[in-house]
């Protein structure tokens, strides 16, 4: 069985659109990041959904931002073990390599991640509290954050609390390797928190308390 299929027309029309325009337009500058390799001040940690335009949000061009995406835009805790860690090799290979000065947990309204790990917590998702559910074993990240939130609030409102404390958490996980601990310590490194609303498009930033309106 083959496993490789060619690229749709619709996504093969888009690249050739932009080629001959923004890269045609900016072709000294990819040229230089080629040529120099890459030097972002900035690593955001934003969730897969695809209703959130990192680079749009904040206005990156190309080199400016190390990205990593993944369900719920979570950090688990340090663990130095023998398993698959993405979410930590990228944050590694941020602070060590890269020596980023920014670490932005981006979070967003409507996350359906968030909402399964309600759900799960809540023992109304049985699929994703089995052993074999990777949904499941890496909302388990946000269990403390489920626990913190007020459970008399209707649906709603526990859920924007919890995205909120998806990006908390992972804030707090991010403390817990010790070259971002270092690097924040010596003041090379700062960690910010982000909530974005998709359909108002506004953006809110943790200030240690709450999350306050960006206007």
């Amino acid at each position: 069985m083959t496993i490789a299929s060619p690229l749709p027309a619709y996504l093969r029309q888009r690249y050739l659109g932009w080629k001959a325009t923004k890269f045609a337009e900016n072709k000294a500058w990819y040229k230089r990041l080629a040529e120099e390799g890459q030097n972002p001040r900035v690593m955001v940690i934003s969730c897969c959904d695809s209703r959130v335009h990192v680079t749009a949000i904040l206005g990156s061009d190309a080199g400016e931002f190390f990205i990593h995406r993944n369900v719920a835009n979570l950090v688990p805790p340090f663990s130095p073990d023998s398993d698959h860690h993405g979410t930590s090799a990228a944050v590694e290979y941020a602070v060590t390599n890269l020596h980023v000065s920014h670490i932005i947990v981006l979070g967003h309204s409507n996350c359906g991640g968030v909402n399964g790990c309600h759900d799960m917590c809540s023992g109304i998702a049985p699929d994703l509290e089995k052993k074999s559910s990777f949904v499941g074993r890496w909302m388990d990240i946000l269990r403390p954050g489920y626990e913190r939130i007020d459970h008399s609030q209707s649906k709603e409102e526990q859920l924007r609390a919890l995205e909120h404390e998806g990006v908390i958490v992972s804030m707090e996980n991010l403390m817990s390797f010790p070259f971002v601990h270092d690097a924040v310590a010596a003041e090379m490194l700062s960690i910010h928190g982000l909530w974005n609303d998709i359909g108002e498009g506004s953006l809110h930033s943790y200030n240690g308390e709450n999350f306050e309106l960006i206007s």
